[in-house]
């Protein structure tokens, strides 16, 4: 009487003791059959999906760099200055590259002879090369000397030179504070608008306080 182990995908089944070769033999082959039907009744759609699911999948390299300064230029003149603690360089198999922040960035906006002017804050940043938008998250902070602006995410189209948010707080120099959103601004913040505002503040002529 022998022990008989059958490996299929890895696994090994262990029985003992069989009474005949000939029970033995018959439990193997009804042993195969099961396994065959259960392959053959899990085919079709399911394997389909994973066939899909396979196809689907995503491979991710990441360069990582540590204390990174940025700097923005336009028209060979240096606009902004910026520095994150870590930038992971992302390329996906497929799909355009970007670059993400993940402790946080401060950029400063620089005047035409490279005085700071105002800066932006945040936990988070990514920026999407291609697209050329930049998507800061998490404890948004912007300063300017007429106003501040706080929001959860804030997104700066290059393309555009727009910033805009969905909603936010903005505190003026002289105290104000409106809370409202589609907020949106020029890349210099000069001047912004907010929609739906509502909060402390003194509204003259429908203007909004600066």
């Amino acid at each position: 009487m022998k022990a008989v182990k059958l490996k299929i995908g890895g696994n090994t089944f262990a029985g003992e003791n069989f009474s005949s070769p000939a029970l033995s033999l018959q439990s193997l082959v009804f042993g195969l059959f099961t396994f065959t039907f259960l392959l053959y009744s899990c085919g079709g759609d399911d394997l389909k999906k994973v066939s899909s699911i396979a196809a689907n999948k995503v491979t991710l390299t990441k360069d990582r760099t540590y204390g990174v300064e940025i700097i923005y230029s336009d028209s060979a003149k240096v606009k902004a200055k910026g520095y994150a603690p870590i930038l992971d360089k992302v390329t996906p198999s497929a799909g355009a590259a970007y670059s993400e922040m993940p402790n946080g960035v401060k950029i400063y906006f620089l005047d035409d002879f490279l005085k700071n002017k105002g800066t932006i804050t945040s936990n988070y940043a990514i920026n999407k090369e291609v697209e050329k938008i930049t998507i800061f998250r998490k404890n948004v902070v912007v300063v300017t000397d007429n106003m501040t602006f706080t929001t959860e995410e804030l997104t700066w189209d290059e393309n555009k030179r727009l910033y805009t948010s969905p909603a936010g707080t903005v505190t003026t120099k002289d105290g104000n504070v409106l809370n409202g959103t589609s907020f949106s601004a020029p890349q210099d913040f000069s001047t912004y608008s907010i929609t739906m505002p509502s909060g402390q503040g003194y509204v003259d002529n429908g203007k909004l306080p600066q």
